[in-house]
């Protein structure tokens, strides 16, 4: 049985013992990996560990042992909790008024995204260096095809996947857990088996017998409405999808339906790529407490159209549909769109839009969450390239700003504030 030590990094065939109690021959650790396919496979998917709370953790050696919580405070939701807070039954996206109820000794962090996002690019670079087919699927996770790389590395990828977590924990101080498959599906379904610090193999053989009585919620994408019309439908389990004719599921479920006959099935002929392209660029907030007080909504808008704006500078993107998200205190959403003549990633154009739209909803509220965003994106050679013959002026504001952004390039990102982002 091929076996490896993921904390030494020792490949060596297990002949003895029982699979999952053995150790390694050469540094005795517990921590063995080991599977028939282990050295032929090659899609995998790495998936931080409470990516937010890990960071946290290492910046602040103290909440080492405490749970913590990251997200908004009594009135937001939980972006991330580490284990120990998981433990008590905290979850993401949870409201922190029941997370704390949970867990009320838990440790509550306001988010730190540019730290957050530092992290990322240095775990990014490192994928980079196993192969150029890295496709991102957020900050903290990851599919990565190593296909044909094992002449490179001299190493099949289950040993330079081991390698990328014991570097992660070493140079970075976070860990992560691997899945390894042979399709992005499968691979995404491993790496959630045995976190933290796990590494999870699922191979060809094993694909049907694997996946037969697993709930159909391990799907990628199954949420609350798909999972309930499923459940109508009497499809609970793989086993009950593999009853289905491939024309009746189409009939029932349209598109989806031809998905799930395939991932019933364990196939998923999907590409990793890492050129997948961003589809839409969005930021939001919580308040502490609900409101629809113009003023502060106003001062929040600006400082997420800026936030959108610079993402989409910084990606070479501009949006033609600005959105804006709205969640009132019963957690209904309000979503309003608006198409613009021309693509922008400006700033003044994003906020000013958005500010239409939150002025026809204003009187829907009180409000708990704000989000900007924008979407149908082109390159930024396309953008803002039709006059407004409405506003004669947003030409010189955008030239205003884009000269506001070369000197925060040079004096650093508050050398210039907008009066309204102090509101």
């Amino acid at each position: 049985m091929p076996a490896l030590c993921r904390d030494c990094l020792h490949s060596f065939s297990a002949v003895s013992r029982r699979p999952g109690h053995r150790r390694c021959p050469v540094c005795r650790s517990p921590r063995v990996t080991e599977h028939e396919e282990l050295f032929s496979l090659s899609i995998a998917h790495m998936d931080c560990d409470a990516f937010y709370a890990s960071v946290e953790k290492r910046d602040n050696p103290e909440l080492a042992d405490k749970p913590v919580i990251i997200g908004g405070g009594h009135r937001g939701v939980v972006s991330t909790a580490c284990y120990v807070a998981r433990i008590r039954g905290v979850r993401s996206a949870m409201p922190m008024f029941q997370a704390l109820q949970l867990c009320p000794d838990a440790v509550v962090i306001k988010p730190r995204m540019e730290v957050y996002a530092q992290t990322s690019r240095a775990i990014r670079a490192m994928m980079d260096e196993l192969t150029p087919e890295v496709e991102p699927l957020s900050l903290d996770e990851a599919f990565m095809d190593l296909s044909g790389t094992e002449r490179l590395h001299g190493a099949p990828p289950a040993v330079m996947l081991a390698r990328l977590v014991k570097r992660m924990k070493d140079e970075l101080g976070v860990t992560g857990s691997i899945g390894l498959s042979h399709n992005k599906f499968l691979a995404k379904v491993a790496s959630d088996l045995d976190k933290p610090r796990g590494f999870s193999v699922i191979g060809k053989a094993e694909t049907a017998t694997f996946l037969h009585d697993k709930p159909v919620r391990l799907i990628w994408g199954i949420g609350p409405a798909a999972q309930a019309a499923l459940d109508r439908a009497g499809i609970r389990a793989f086993s009950d999808l593999l009853r289905w004719d491939r024309r009746d599921l189409h009939d029932r479920f349209g598109s989806m339906g031809d998905r799930l006959w395939h991932l019933a099935r364990g196939e998923d002929r999907r590409k990793v790529s890492a050129r997948t392209p961003v589809k839409s660029i969005s930021k939001e907030t919580t308040f502490f407490e609900d409101t629809m007080h113009l003023d502060v909504l106003d001062g929040h808008l600006w400082r997420l159209a800026e936030q959108v704006s610079d993402r989409a500078k910084a990606k070479g993107l501009a949006g033609r549909v600005v959105t804006l998200k709205l969640k009132r205190a019963n957690h209904s959403t309000l979503t309003r769109r608006h198409s613009l003549h021309s693509p922008t990633q400006i700033a003044d154009l994003i906020y000013r839009t958005a500010r239409g739209l939150l002025d026809q909803t204003i009187s829907q509220g009180p409000f708990r969450l704000l989000g900007c965003g924008i979407s149908d994106l082109v390159p930024e050679s396309q953008a803002d390239l039709t006059a407004d013959l409405l506003d004669p002026d947003a030409g010189k504001r955008a030239t205003a700003e884009r000269a506001a952004d070369e000197i925060r390039k040079r004096f650093g990102k508050d050398a210039i504030l907008k009066g309204r982002a102090l509101r």
